[in-house]
């Protein structure tokens, strides 16, 4: 099969592009950023996924597959290049697999879609609405993104489409909306509030993306890895130190003196679980991750850690 990855040069691209490779597929890859020691039989295109030399790839190198990970959850960007890198580059490659007949689609979403709340269940299943708009604004265009690549199951039906929403990446590459929180040696928390978080190592995140294309799979599905842990735990085993804050306090002071830089939004994450189910795509798989939540938080440290 010939597969095409866009965000191709991202730490998760890379590995899924490996994957398949080894797996004996054909892998094209776009991406604005370069990868100057891709392996040898990775055909590598530099250009926006919403450019004329994008189209192009679709159009003279007929790719059987794409696997859209050519989007972005760094919140310091603008809003509106946020919205023109995640949405409209998402409509632009639907577009491109109606016009050039592509037979798979695969979108690589976020399980912070279903939104923290104090209300909301504790898991999540893939019928809920994206709560992610009201209770964390700066999520938005990653939610709209979502929601568009859904629309094309019944819109292109003769596309294979899947949305996977993948809980937290956690991993050696440090890469990431978790691993930048975790990433100072002090963590800031919100005293009183200990909330379950849920994550999958890296390398099962990309294991799961390419077993979801060889399965052929159709619809919208959870992604998890080991079970959910208390975000005291992923301090301490991650070698932080847990920095409590009364609400007040944690708004002044996070992005200051060595704090992660979190948006208004991102509070209510700090405070509230977003654990999803992952049951129907294990179904659909088989998949079960190669890492259990211990392995993977030791994962994320490094060296200099207290590991």
């Amino acid at each position: 099969m010939k597969v095409l990855v866009t965000g191709i040069a991202s730490h998760v691209g890379r590995m899924v592009a490996v994957d398949l490779l080894h797996r004996e597929h054909l892998v094209l890859g776009i991406d604005r950023r370069p990868w100057p020691d891709a392996p040898p039989g990775i055909e590598m295109f530099s250009t926006d996924i919403r450019k004329r030399p994008a189209e192009d790839v679709f159009r003279t190198r007929t790719p059987d597959a794409v696997v859209h990970l050519a989007t972005v959850t760094h919140l310091s960007r603008r809003a509106k290049e946020r919205h023109r890198i995640n949405l409209g580059g998402t409509q632009a490659l639907f577009e491109y697999c109606r016009k050039y007949e592509v037979k798979q689609a695969l979108f690589v979403g976020r399980h912070t879609y279903y939104g923290a709340d104090a209300e909301s269940a504790l898991y999540h299943t893939e019928a809920e609405p994206p709560m992610a708009v009201t209770t964390y604004p700066e999520l938005a265009d990653l939610v709209a993104a979502d929601l568009y690549a859904g629309s094309a199951l019944w819109r292109f039906p003769q596309i294979d489409t899947v949305v996977l929403r993948i809980a937290y990446l956690l991993g050696p590459s440090r890469a990431g909306t978790l691993a930048n929180y975790l990433r100072g040696p002090r963590v800031p928390t919100i005293l009183g509030f200990d909330p379950l978080f849920q994550f999958i190592h890296e390398q099962d995140a990309a294991r799961a993306i390419v077993e979801a294309l060889e399965k052929r799979l159709r619809g919208v599905f959870n992604v998890t890895g080991p079970r959910p842990v208390p975000l005291s735990l992923l301090i301490k085993v991650t070698g932080r130190s847990n920095l409590p804050l009364v609400r007040p306090a944690f708004t002044r002071l996070i992005g200051r003196f060595g704090l992660p830089k979190l948006p208004k939004g991102a509070v209510n994450h700090i405070k509230y679980p977003v654990v999803v189910d992952g049951s129907a795509f294990r179904e659909a798989t088989d998949f079960a991750p190669n890492f259990d939540e211990v392995q993977t938080m030791k994962a994320y440290a490094t060296l200099d850690d207290r590991w």
